[in-house]
């Protein structure tokens, strides 16, 4: 694969996910939204690492770094949507419309 076909494929991945992130009221579906355009942005860094041919670490270590967040973004938004779930009985971000003020 070539460079500009991985950057595209990134580029796809991140306009799937802000579809999906801005166009679903599930919060499960909220996240796999913020997911998909992370692996954009990780499939992105090392397309650049891949192709940079100086062999630096940098690619690497930003997918790693991008990777742990990933996961740390993920167990504190599902602690959320539990913790919401269990005091509101709300799913959805529609029934959390007293949260606005």
């Amino acid at each position: 694969m070539t460079l500009t076909t991985l950057l595209i494929l990134a580029a796809a991945l991140i306009g799937i996910g802000l579809y999906g992130a801005l166009s679903q009221q599930s919060f499960v579906m909220l996240m796999m939204g913020l997911e998909l355009m992370l692996n954009g942005v990780m499939l992105a860094a090392v397309a650049f690492w891949a192709y940079s041919g100086t062999g630096a670490p940098e690619g690497q270590l930003l997918t790693i770094v991008v990777m742990a967040v990933m996961a740390i973004e993920m167990a504190l938004g599902f602690a959320l949507v539990v913790a919401v779930f269990r005091a509101k009985q709300a799913d959805t971000t529609e029934a959390l419309s007293e949260l606005k003020q």
